[in-house]
């Protein structure tokens, strides 16, 4: 009962908030449980949780699917996934939670446009499929050693022209490929116990009534009102960062 207490809220939140903004739902939780159990077993607990919630976005816009176009970033993003989980098991807590803080810091650096693309997230011209697959892998290792591989995601996505429901499901369709080869990579490190898959569970569920309160919740945000509401999770994101080092 005293993990429901504050697990449900969290799960509740994080998929609100991942409706609403955009982005931070998956990166603020993974920080949160990490300020309490440690990095790795939150990047193993949030993984569960966060592929569950991808399934439902992926259920609801299934029909603005490109699968075709989709492929390159899963071929890239698995193999990635797989590696970064591997090396989560043997990497130390320390070097683990400077990637934490990195990838806080990526996150700063795109909303604060101090990264190439980052005013509008598309470049000069779209990435060649070799280019995605490259980008990609390096999003799945990101991924599963930090939380933060959508801050990569997102502009590769934007760059090969995918936007609105279709950025939505393909998003989810190649986060969801990422998750699932990061929980392999976890498990076979002993990560993924039943204790973190009765947590993930709680957190799953919470996750998908988030989703639902997020949905209903955009039909009165502003623009203004979800940048400033962006800048207000990555800095959440900055404190629980600085709380997990201990």
């Amino acid at each position: 009962m005293s993990d429901l207490t504050w697990l449900l809220p969290l799960g509740l939140f994080a998929g609100a908030l991942t409706t609403l903004a955009g982005l931070g739902g998956g990166l603020l939780l993974t920080l949160a449980l990490a300020a309490v159990w440690g990095p790795a077993p939150a990047l193993a607990t949030a993984a569960p949780a966060l592929l569950v919630g991808n399934v439902h976005r992926v259920a609801l816009y299934r029909r603005h699917a490109d699968w075709r176009a989709i492929a390159p970033f899963v071929l890239g993003g698995v193999p990635g996934a797989l590696v970064g989980g591997l090396l989560t098991v043997s990497l130390p807590e320390t070097v683990l939670r400077v990637l934490l803080v990195g990838a806080v810091a990526m996150a700063f650096a795109r909303q604060l446009r101090l990264v190439p693309g980052a005013r509008s997230g598309i470049g000069p011209r779209a990435p060649s499929n070799a280019m995605v697959v490259l980008g990609m892998f390096v999003a799945g290792v990101i991924t599963a050693t930090s939380g933060g591989g959508g801050l990569l995601l997102a502009p590769l996505l934007l760059m090969r022209g995918f936007t609105n429901e279709r950025f939505v499901v393909a998003a989810s369709s190649v986060a969801t490929s990422i998750h699932v080869a990061r929980i392999a990579g976890y498990g076979a490190g002993g990560l993924v116990t039943v204790e973190v898959l009765s947590h993930a569970a709680v957190l799953a569920a919470a996750i998908l009534a988030g989703n639902v309160l997020g949905r209903r919740g955009r039909r009165w945000m502003s623009e203004r009102r979800g940048v400033q509401l962006t800048y207000a999770v990555l800095g959440a994101s900055v404190l629980l960062t600085v709380l997990g080092f201990r």
